[in-house]
């Protein structure tokens, strides 16, 4: 199904326009699809562009055409909220065209939305970069003791995620846990320099480690999605050796830049070790 762009010079941000913002986002769908597909989708709207506020959105659209693909998922509160799923290429378009610049998935699929197959830590700097590169080296080394396979990426914003694949069978409750004992022992590791402080006025000038986007219906920015920030910085899979350049930032990669890279994340497994393998791994260190 061909999607046609309604307005499509209408710029979302100074020198990029929402067709430049539908290209972007066809030419990165191969990359980008095989960490969105069967997962909730929430997006970050902006039609009158980024220097015009926002709005985070959850339901799908009633007018969607049947491209896009819908789930129903449970609520924290009770009942359910039918969300868009992004399977194809096609409803990239749909979502360019919507002028949802920034994607956040679930890290559970549609299909067992209590059971993550991804795990999470956020690296949240309080300023500059250093301190994120640090904290992720720190945080590879972790999830390696603990027997998972870590890959990282820049949040196109401030910071890094580093990410891995789990087994997909562990209730979110219990992957939430696993994510604080592990952001808890990297703070215990360099008190000096992380926290897992989630009120800012105790942070001081530590860096955050935060695992909350491990929770029921949490969810966290897309690999290759578009950030609501000046030039356009997209959220860029790394290779791991790519931490040692001083020069790179949270923003190094945009809409202009970033298909010039390979794929970093070109292997990212599906599944991983259970929480009950990674809990022996723990608690032998």
């Amino acid at each position: 199904m061909t999607i046609a762009l309604s307005r499509p010079d209408k710029l979302l941000f100074p020198g990029v326009s929402k067709a430049d913002l539908a290209d972007y986002y066809d030419a990165v769908a191969r990359r980008m699809l095989p960490h969105l597909r069967g997962r909730p989708l929430a997006r970050q709207r902006f039609p009158d562009g980024i220097d015009h506020g926002g709005f985070m959105e959850k339901q799908v659209p009633a007018d969607a055409p049947d491209v896009v693909h819908r789930a129903a998922v449970p609520k924290v509160g009770g009942g359910e909220v039918t969300m868009l799923v992004c399977d194809n290429a096609a409803t990239l378009r749909y979502l360019a065209n919507q002028a949802a610049i920034t994607l956040h998935t679930w890290l559970a699929r549609a299909r067992s939305p209590r059971r993550p197959d991804r795990l999470i830590l956020d690296l949240d700097p309080p300023a500059g970069f250093a301190a994120a590169r640090s904290a992720a080296l720190a945080a590879r080394e972790l999830f390696a003791e603990v027997g998972l396979d870590p890959f990282v990426m820049t949040t196109g914003s401030r910071g890094l995620h580093v990410t891995a694949a789990i087994a997909g069978r562990d209730d979110v409750g219990d992957v939430l846990a696993l994510a604080r004992d592990l952001a808890g022992t990297l703070a215990d590791r360099q008190p000096r320099a992380l926290t897992t402080a989630a009120r800012k006025a105790d942070r001081g000038r530590k860096l955050y480690v935060d695992a909350l986007r491990n929770g029921y219906a949490q969810h966290a920015v897309a690999p290759y999605a578009v950030r609501p920030l000046r030039g356009a910085p997209v959220a860029t899979p790394l290779h791991w050796d790519e931490l040692d350049d001083r020069g790179l930032t949270a923003r190094t990669y945009t809409i202009r830049t970033v298909l010039d890279r390979d794929d970093p994340w070109a292997d990212f497994p599906r599944r991983g070790p259970s929480v009950a393998a990674i809990r022996r791994r723990l608690a032998a260190i």
